[in-house]
C-alpha cells in the first residue's frame, strides 16, 4: 500500500451528481468510509441533492447496483464502498478481484467514472487503519470521484460545443 497520496485537485462540486453504493457487510467500517466520502463531497460544494445512496447486502452485490445507477445517465460518477476482511479462506481476495473487475467493466461500458472504494484487508486492525486511522481511504475515494466527475463534465461540455 502506498503512503504517498496524490495532492487532490481542487474541484467545485456544485454542479456534480454522485451515486454511492455501499455494502452493509462490515457496516460499521463501511459507514466510516461513507461518512468520510460524504463529508469530503460536501466540503467541495456538492449539494445535499447531489448524492444518492443505495445500500446492498455485501461487496459482491455492489457492482450490479453501480451498473443500475450508471445506466440512468443521471450521475457524473459512481462510488462503490465496501470492506472485505480475510477470514479462514481466500474468499475476500476472490470477491475483491471480482468486484474490482466488474466495477472497471461498468465504468468502461457505461462511459461513467466508477471509483472502487472497496477496501480489502488482511485483518480488522488493517481495515480500521484504512477507514478511521492515518489512511482514511474515504477522503481519497471522494477526491478521486470529484476529479473524475469534473473530467467527465468537461468532456461532455466540450462535445456539446
Amino acid at each position: 500500500m502506498s503512503v504517498f497520496f496524490p495532492e487532490p485537485a481542487p474541484v467545485d462540486g456544485g454542479n456534480l451528481r454522485f451515486a454511492i453504493v455501499a455494502a452493509r457487510y462490515n457496516q460499521d467500517l463501511v459507514d466510516a468510509l461513507l461518512k468520510s466520502v460524504e463529508s469530503t463531497l460536501r466540503k467541495a460544494g456538492v449539494p445535499e441533492g447531489g448524492v444518492e445512496l443505495i445500500r446492498v447486502p455485501g461487496s459482491n452485490e455492489v457492482p450490479y447496483a453501480i451498473q443500475l445507477q450508471a445506466d440512468t445517465g443521471r450521475f457524473d460518477c459512481c462510488i462503490a464502498l465496501g470492506v472485505l476482511i480475510k477470514g479462514a479462506t481466500a474468499h475476500h481476495l476472490i470477491v475483491g478481484q471480482s468486484v474490482s473487475d466488474a466495477l472497471q467493466m461498468v465504468a468502461l461500458n457505461a462511459g461513467i467514472p466508477v471509483v472502487n472504494g472497496v477496501v480489502v484487508a488482511d485483518n480488522r486492525v488493517q481495515a480500521e487503519e484504512r477507514v478511521h486511522g492515518g489512511f482514511d481511504r474515504g477522503v481519497e475515494f471522494a477526491h478521486a470521484a470529484l476529479e473524475m466527475a469534473a473530467l467527465k463534465k468537461r468532456r461532455e461540455e466540450a462535445s456539446d460545443e
